[in-house]
């Protein structure tokens, strides 16, 4: 039985996505593999102190283990609120006068 496994590191951009397999010991941490898969200086914005993290979708904590071919991902900040953004979108649409738009607004201030 081997003592080290393979795991991928991974960050996207709007444009590009990057994912570097890295080698490690069994028992090494999230921590472990973002620092030497080499992003941190491949993107120096990038802050481990404040980043956020996780395998396959759920954020962990950078001291959490990896298992064998987990897909760490290093998650960017969101440029807007999903809420904020949601109600801009729904506002347009109701701007803009179409029926898509109108079915939000409820039965009393509907056009007829």
């Amino acid at each position: 039985m081997s003592n080290e496994m393979i795991v991928e590191v991974c960050y996207a951009l709007p444009n590009a996505q990057t994912m570097i397999p890295v080698t490690l010991p069994i028992g090494a941490t999230m921590r472990d593999a973002i620092e030497r898969s080499g992003v941190l200086q491949r993107f120096p914005e990038l802050d481990i102190a404040r980043m956020k993290a996780g395998v396959f979708g759920k954020v962990r904590a950078l001291d959490a283990a990896v298992d064998a071919g987990d897909r760490i991902e290093i998650y960017r900040a969101l440029k807007a609120d999903p809420k904020l953004a949601r109600q801009r979108r729904v506002e347009k649409v109701r701007n803009e006068g179409s029926r898509e738009g109108q079915k939000w607004l409820g039965s009393s201030r509907r056009a007829t």
